[in-house]
């Protein structure tokens, strides 16, 4: 327990200071920290500026806080979307079974065989960088859903047969009831592992898409940050601040996400087995 405990504590850990960079930090920065020319370019660091500038002018730390900042947005936004409807079909489709199961099941197999990556990219590439970040966010919750969705029907199936859910039906309880007091309590635990896996997953799908200039290239996320650093040649001319930086927090992120998934999922895991 206590292993699990520490694998948690510091996904947690790391996961707020990023929080805080990316949405404290830019409150004391300038109002738009993308705005090309707004100090002297390739300035090293200093007190004034944390990382130095980059090639457009840019102060490199406030524009690292401010693309944590939509990075974490825009994965949130995703895993929220994605994981609501996917838990919601999938409670229904278990639940019920019958023709709504079969209609909600073929539904998410056909979008679980869908490469959602050559889709992202062939839509992008019609956009050419101007696609809003509401279009990206809407996209990438729609390729999210399915597997949520699935793995919540699987569970629905098995708790459908418990003898407290047949009692609850005997007694003449409605649908929405029985889900809400008895089945989701079962995979609240699941859900919130899912929603943080899923904020990973769509920071890096929407990362892969702006390093190779598909996303949003006028929003300033981690992976636009490395795709304008590209542009400007600045590993060639040794800036390795402005490049390097959206790596190493991307990397960090990463892993502190995939820290406090996988520790409240063998918490949660001990705690079922303590208490069974």
């Amino acid at each position: 327990m206590k292993f699990v405990n520490k694998k948690l504590k510091i996904g947690v850990s790391v996961l707020a200071v990023f929080l805080i960079l990316g949405f404290i930090v830019p409150l004391f920065g300038p109002e738009n920290p993308t705005e090309w020319g707004a100090y002297l370019k390739n300035m090293p660091p200093s007190s004034e500026h944390l990382l130095g500038t980059t090639s457009l002018g840019q102060d490199t730390f406030f524009l690292l806080a401010h693309s944590i900042n939509n990075s974490f947005k825009i994965g949130i936004a995703v895993s929220l979307i994605a994981t609501a409807a996917g838990v919601f079909l999938g409670l229904i489709a278990g639940f019920k079974s019958g023709l709504i199961d079969r209609l909600i099941s073929l539904l998410t197999d056909s979008f679980i065989v869908i490469p959602s990556l050559p889709i992202l990219i062939l839509l992008s590439s019609f956009l050419k960088g101007t696609a809003s970040v509401s279009f990206i966010v809407a996209i990438l919750a729609l390729f999210s859903w399915p597997l949520p969705a699935r793995q919540v029907r699987s569970m629905a199936l098995s708790l459908r047969e418990r003898e407290s859910i047949n009692m609850a039906l005997f007694s003449g309880e409605s649908m929405v009831k029985i889900i809400v007091r008895e089945i989701f309590p079962y995979i609240s635990g699941w859900t919130l592992a899912n929603f943080v896996n899923g904020i990973l997953a769509a920071i890096a799908a929407e990362s892969t898409l702006a390093v190779i200039g598909m996303s949003s290239n006028s929003t300033a996320t981690l992976g636009t940050m490395i795709y304008w650093a590209n542009q400007y040649q600045a590993m060639l001319g040794g800036r390795w601040l402005w490049i390097g930086t959206p790596v190493v927090a991307t990397v960090i992120i990463f892993i502190s996400l995939f820290l406090t998934m996988n520790g409240y999922q063998e918490y949660m895991a001990k705690r079922r087995g303590k208490n069974a």
